[in-house]
């Protein structure tokens, strides 16, 4: 053990590392920088390497085998410094006869394809760490349960919060680093962290400075919608006579893939009832931030800015609502690699998150901001269900539940109609 368990905040993720180290030779875990994946790493290791060490680097660099020596489950923290270490580790894994948990990996960006000769498939297992949810960060009571939902449990309850609270917990994000902070401290880090993230003299990095902000910004701009490349394109700059070129286009590309590697920014895929329906691939997806603390300091927002205009402030507690729904719906056991996606048709109907599980059941949410909101989306999600159901030979199950979840709501209640209505501080996995 390298930290003391008393001083770590236990994540929701610990159960799952726990269960893919007796599953697994090795487990990555992945994510953006300052999620808490060293933090959480060493509270399940027992001995560590730090890549970001300059010495460590260097020897890693010269013999990648030399920095696997120590007492399991050895952490290798942000692996990807030197990506040859990848193929030690596998290798090593291979030689060990079956024994598991032997390498915990942590990684805030991809490498390129090319420096790494295998996959690793059936020896390190991967896992994605996200920011703290609210209730991880001592937000909310967490009285309806996600898993529970699913399997028909509910129980109606009060819930505490006030809009204010709700526009300090978007700008502050799910920053560990902020947790002991107030509100005005608090949002520094995610400013900070956009400063670092475009200063870091990254090689790989495909444009300047200035227009990796600008991207960033584009899509802040544009959050919570399906962008196209073109817009984004434009919003840059990248024109030639007043219109989008192919160059424009490759190097906005460019730019997406970058911060998707770097685990900024996650594409959120459509979704159809038809397991092989086209429509799954063909709509286009959402881009959304990996907290919403980041988009809000893009836009040059704080609390108070976000009070005053709720719009931006609706479409801000959306990208909270789906941080948390990420985590949740990651951590059920019948969960694929892709559970969480939104639904859009050419009917216009657009229903903001859909969760599918790997035994074909489904659930349908709206967000909003206010209980005010909760019938009209009640009516989309209905409107869902009836198209789902419309075709009996399609053999289309029914969805397991349907939900709004709200910001501003005093209790978690079921309409007559058999939607829930959740407010986020009540929600957990």
């Amino acid at each position: 053990m390298l930290i003391d368990r008393k001083k770590y905040r236990p994540r929701l993720i610990d159960d799952v590392v726990e269960k893919h180290l007796r599953a697994f030779g090795a487990v990555e875990i992945t994510g953006t920088m300052w999620s808490g994946k060293t933090w959480t790493s060493r509270a399940h290791g027992r001995s560590l390497v730090n890549l970001d060490d300059p010495q460590a680097r260097e020897l890693a660099q010269l013999s990648p085998e030399a920095i696997l020596a120590g007492e399991e489950p050895r952490v290798i923290d942000e692996w990807q410094e030197v990506p040859a270490v990848w193929d030690s580790v596998r290798q090593r894994v291979d030689e060990a006869g079956g024994r598991k948990g032997l390498y915990l990996l942590t990684g805030s960006s991809r490498p390129a394809k090319d420096t790494v000769h295998h996959s690793g498939s059936g020896r390190i297992s991967r896992l994605r760490m996200w920011p703290m949810t609210l209730n991880e960060a001592g937000h909310g009571v967490a009285s309806v349960s996600l898993a529970g939902l699913f399997d028909g449990q509910f129980e109606s309850g009060p819930a505490e919060v006030d809009l204010d609270q709700l526009a300090q917990w978007i700008c502050r994000g799910g920053w560990p680093a902020a947790l002991t902070l107030d509100d005005e401290l608090a949002q520094l880090i995610p400013t900070q962290y956009l400063d670092t993230l475009v200063s870091s003299e990254d090689r790989k990095a495909p444009e300047s400075e200035s227009d990796q902000m600008l991207f960033l910004q584009s899509l802040a701009r544009n959050v919570g919608s399906a962008v196209t490349i073109d817009t984004l394109a434009k919003d840059m700059g990248y024109l030639t006579d007043g219109r989008v070129n192919e160059t424009g286009r490759s190097r906005t590309r460019n730019l997406l893939a970058y911060f998707s590697n770097r685990f900024i920014v996650s594409e959120l895929h459509g979704w159809d009832a038809p397991v092989k329906s086209p429509q799954r691939l063909r709509t286009k997806p959402r881009y959304d931030f990996a907290d919403p603390s980041l988009a809000a300091a893009l836009l040059g927002m704080d609390s108070d800015s976000l009070m005053g205009n709720m719009q931006v402030f609706g479409q801000l507690f959306e990208q909270l609502c789906l941080r948390d729904l990420h985590v949740y719906a990651s951590l059920m056991e019948k969960a694929g690699p892709d559970p969480l996606r939104y639904y859009r048709d050419a009917d216009g109907l657009e229903l903001d998150a859909i969760i599918e599980l790997r035994d074909s059941r489904w659930a349908a949410i709206e967000i909003k901001l206010g209980v005010n909101k909760a019938e009209a989306a009640q009516k989309s999600l209905l409107r869902l269900k009836e198209k789902v159901a419309a075709n009996p030979a399609a053999r289309n199950p029914e969805p397991a539940f349907l939900m709004v979840l709200v910001g501003m709501g005093k209790y978690a209640y079921q309409t007559p109609e058999g939607v829930y209505v959740v407010p986020l501080t009540c929600l957990g996995a």
